[in-house]
């Protein structure tokens, strides 16, 4: 996975603070924080946590820019240039408390708001943390309580491709799904449209999982029980209607190194954007071949190359097939008399 170096432009931080019985309150910071080594250390851990993470949505905006206001404040921002950073983030932390409220969620937390450069890439990013107690150690060896900021209690988070938007790609939104409620409720505070499409992206991760078994180097009947076991349980998804998790998916599939199929399905460079619903036509490829010529059409299944029911020979550039049902039998055979 190729590293990518981040250059932070802008950075906000306000606090969420919720209590039980309680409504929430906002304490909400007047000017963005100093762009120092602190800031940047926040950004990419921020950053490789959620990379971490599989379950994310992906989309762009709702065209109704009233009720899901980012993208006409966004435009404000970068295009009309009537609304500075600070301004920004503060509006955007009010429709967290309120959207939060809405919700009833638990979790308050660090809103962090921050402009990034990924590459050539300019983003904005959003998400609420949570803290954590700990001990610091100070110059004359004193321990001291400390509250630190805790990368692991990462409430919620959503990442916007500002290149991409005004490019007018077709996705440049992500969020965090997360369990329950988590996930969904920042999906509409975001205003996130879902524009995936299923069959696309299934067909994506079959070619990865055949990749993958090939560069594994197994053996035809260990392959062969790879893609057979991923088949099962993306038509089982599929069935349900339920979003793929690479991590588990990777964890199904391939038990013996799981970490090692994750890492290929999230790789940058694999393309493929998780949290589709398989679309079950697609993936009958991970366990079936299906051709046709000028005068036929063929489909069978891939372990019947290894079973011998199906014999390709490149040499002679034919392929034969083994244990003909009688009732294709006696129909060859009647057209053969005729």
């Amino acid at each position: 996975m190729r590293t990518v170096e981040h250059v932070v432009t802008q950075l906000i931080v306000h606090s969420l603070i919720r209590a039980p019985g309680t409504p929430s309150r906002l304490v909400l910071r007047d000017a963005p924080c100093a762009l120092d080594g602190a800031a940047l250390r926040l950004v990419e851990r921020l950053c490789a946590q959620y990379e971490s993470r599989s379950a994310k949505g992906f989309g762009r905006f709702e065209e109704d820019h009233e009720a899901f206001p980012l993208a006409r404040w966004l435009g404000e921002h970068l295009i009309d240039e009537t609304l500075d950073f600070a301004t920004l983030s503060r509006q955007f932390a009010e429709r967290v408390q309120a959207i939060a409220d809405e919700e009833e969620l638990e979790d308050g937390g660090h809103l962090v708001v921050a402009r990034v450069r990924e590459g050539d890439t300019d983003t904005l990013w959003a998400a609420l943390l949570g803290a954590a107690e700990g001990v610091s150690i100070n110059g004359t060896l004193d321990l001291l309580d400390c509250t630190h900021v805790d990368f692991a209690a990462l409430h919620a988070a959503g990442r916007v491709d500002l290149s991409g938007w005004r490019r007018g790609d077709e996705r440049y939104l992500g969020f965090l799904r997360g369990r329950g409620k988590g996930g969904a409720w920042f999906k509409h505070v975001l205003g996130c449209s879902d524009v995936m499409v299923a069959l696309q992206e299934t067909k994506k991760l079959v070619a990865t999982l055949d990749r993958f078994v090939d560069t594994e180097r197994l053996a035809p009947a260990a392959r062969d029980a790879v893609l057979e076991r991923a088949h099962d349980y993306l038509d089982t998804l599929g069935e349900a209607g339920a979003p793929v998790v690479f991590e588990e998916l990777a964890r199904e599939v391939f038990p013996e190194q799981p970490a090692r199929l994750d890492a290929l399905l999230n790789a940058k460079e694999t393309k493929i954007a998780p949290g589709f619903v398989p679309n079950r036509r697609a993936i009958r490829p991970l366990v079936r071949f299906s051709a046709s010529g000028e005068n036929w059409k063929l489909e069978f299944e891939r372990n019947g190359l290894h079973s011998g029911a199906v014999h390709y020979d490149r040499a002679t550039d034919t392929l034969v097939l083994s244990g003909v049902p009688d009732y294709l039998k006696r129909m060859l055979d009647e057209d053969n008399a005729g």
